[in-house]
């Protein structure tokens, strides 16, 4: 314990990357309990272990998230707990000892349950086993005890108030935030400070869920409101779906070490990376902050990224459409879509999309959003409608429900569950995708429902589709796209467009129009933004020499934006039949966007 506080007063710390992300990368699926290789496969976690040391961390976290006795009994294991949480202690000792240096074994400790469980364990339950792996991580010689990715307040205190009963060994304490910069549970990182304030915690931190660029604002936050160090274990972006039970990262390792000397800079002491990050990550990582001082005292406002601005509506217009776009608000605030969408209408809109909302907060629905906006301003809505953890038969029940009440137009996605921590994706559910929800609305349309049965009637929906001119493998997007439209999509709209060169050759890989293509066209907020989007989430191309106007531009990034986004505007017009706006705040700068559409 000593010597860690020591190493702390001293100098940046550095932890290691991602277990799950190494050993799903060599053929582990996302279903399987990773702890468990600790006992079938130790040279695999050994040579993970070995990797990150080699790339030069100070610390290194056990395979053992999740290795509990309520998660490893889903899959079980339940018995073998603390055998799986000596192994891998074992294994990670030995590799410290090997590495001829000073290293700290972190004892990786995760939530007691998974969301999906934490309705049905009491917290008397979650904290027994918490205990029984935090006494077999201690009694097998951890260094630290490391709590990772934890979603809930309530459940972070519990578990820091088990791993702290003793005394016997340091605790990092690490929460995870949203996007929106509070916990799953709703808490700020105020708060979280205040809650583990009476703790004796020797770290408190933030790991995983969010990528490099949104975890600095948190790690300024925290600086703010508490004298403990502080960890920082970012994600590496915004991961792809590869196949039902697999996903990539492509974040780049200098974006990362960039990042890693913006953290240190805004109050963190121990650096480290979450899921996505790989040895790689970490290497540069300790070559960008291995020479800094610790970290200063007071947060760095200045180094806090700059959030994109909230966005509004869509409307056709003549022979080219003209749409803008409206976010679902936080439930509650119906009002404030009602007053955007009376804004939109004001500037001659007179049709709103709803897309689907985005995060783990609660939202109103797309399609009870455009119900409501059609009853109360009498304007054309229409809607997204996501497949991700909803069966067919919910599916359909809200589709005949929304076409009842008047939405004909709907726009089919698959969809992305929010990240919620370890894997969360996991735990979806998924019977159809987005081409499969086309086939379920074109069966509604000739009167059969998803079974093949006949319907009393036949409803009468405009059905949509997504395209994305930024995905990695374009003539792979336009056969997709191409069977989207076989099972009856009638139109397509893009997924944010940037630049133009990738959006004409999607065009020319669809070949003759089949069907209408309308161009999504949202204006950046700024350098911070077309940052984030180029580094951390994939499938999104936005090119270097808009990232240097933003940058040169400096405060007048903003202005600069909305030039960038009205000679996209302009520059579709040839290569689409309409385009969907993402409204800026503002009459004067959405009319000239709405003026260069029409």
């Amino acid at each position: 314990m000593t010597d860690f506080a020591a190493a702390l007063g001293t100098r940046v710390l550095v932890a290691d990357g991602a277990m799950g992300t190494v050993l799903h990368a060599a053929g582990n699926p996302l279903d399987r309990a990773l702890p468990e290789l600790n006992l079938s496969n130790a040279t695999l976690v050994r040579w993970v272990h070995d990797s990150y040391l080699q790339a030069g961390v100070d610390i290194i976290q056990t395979n053992t998230f999740g290795a509990n006795r309520l998660r490893l009994d889903t899959s079980g294991l339940g018995e073998l707990t603390q055998e799986i949480n000596t192994a891998g202690v074992r294994v990670a000792l030995e590799a410290a000892r090997a590495a001829g240096r000073p290293v700290f074994v972190g004892g990786s400790v995760s939530p007691a349950v998974t969301i999906q469980q934490r309705r049905r364990v009491p917290p008397a339950d979650r904290a027994q086993a918490l205990r029984e792996q935090i006494a077999s991580l201690v009694d097998a010689g951890v260094d630290l005890i490391v709590l990772e990715t934890f979603g809930f307040l309530d459940e972070l205190v519990e578990a820091a108030t088990v791993a702290t009963e003793n005394g016997a060994v340091p605790v990092i304490a690490q929460a995870t935030f949203a996007a929106d910069g509070h916990t799953l549970s709703g808490h700020t990182p105020a708060e979280v400070c205040a809650a583990l304030g009476e703790l004796p915690v020797a770290v408190l931190g933030t790991n995983c869920t969010l990528g490099p660029q949104r975890l600095l604002a948190i790690v300024g936050e925290l600086r703010a409101h508490t004298g403990l160090p502080i960890a920082a274990q970012p994600n590496a972006g915004l991961p792809r779906r590869t196949t039902a039970l697999r996903f990539e990262y492509e974040i780049d390792p200098e974006y990362v070490a960039r990042y890693a000397e913006r953290l240190v800079e805004a109050g963190a002491t121990i650096v480290g990376g979450c899921c996505g990050t790989t040895p790689a990550h970490l290497e540069a990582v300790v070559t960008a902050v291995r020479a800094m001082p610790g970290p200063a005292p007071e947060a760095i406002e200045e180094a806090r990224p700059q959030h994109p601005p909230a966005v509004t509506g869509w409307t056709p217009r003549e022979s080219f459409v003209v749409a803008a776009e409206i976010e679902p608000p936080p439930a509650g605030r119906v009002a404030e879509a009602v007053d955007r969408a009376r804004a939109l209408r004001e500037l001659g809109v007179d049709t709103v999309y709803v897309a689907a909302g985005d995060g783990p907060r609660a939202r109103l629905d797309p399609v009870n959003l455009a119900v409501h906006l059609q009853h109360q301003l009498a304007v054309a809505a229409f809607a997204s409608v996501t497949t991700w953890d909803k069966t067919i038969m919910a599916l359909q029940a809200d589709l005949l429900g929304a076409h009842a009440l008047g939405v004909r137009r709907i726009v089919c996605e698959t969809g992305n569950p929010p990240l919620l921590g370890d894997y969360p994706h996991v735990d979806g559910v998924w019977d159809v995708d987005s081409v499969g929800l086309v086939e379920l609305l074109a069966g509604l349309n000739a009167g059969l429902d998803c079974n093949g049965l006949r319907l009393a009637g036949t409803t009468s929906f405009e059905i949509g589709a997504r395209i994305n001119p930024g995905a990695r493998d374009l003539p792979a997007e336009a056969r997709r796209a191409l069977r989207k439209i076989d099972a009856g999509a009638h139109f397509l709209i893009t997924r944010p467009v940037y630049e133009l060169e990738r959006l004409r050759r999607l065009r020319a890989a669809l070949g003759a129009p089949r069907v209408p293509v309308l161009a999504s066209i949202r204006p950046l907020g700024g350098f911070a933004e077309a940052e984030y989007l180029r580094h951390e989430v994939p499938d999104v191309t936005v090119p270097p020499e808009t990232l240097s106007v933003l940058q040169r531009a400096g405060d007048a990034a903003p202005a600069a934006a909305i030039e960038l986004a009205v000679e996209l505007v302009t520059g579709v017009r040839d290569l689409v039949d309409g385009v969907l706006l993402a409204l800026p705040d503002g009459p004067e700068v959405a009319g000239r966007l709405l003026a260069a559409a029409r």
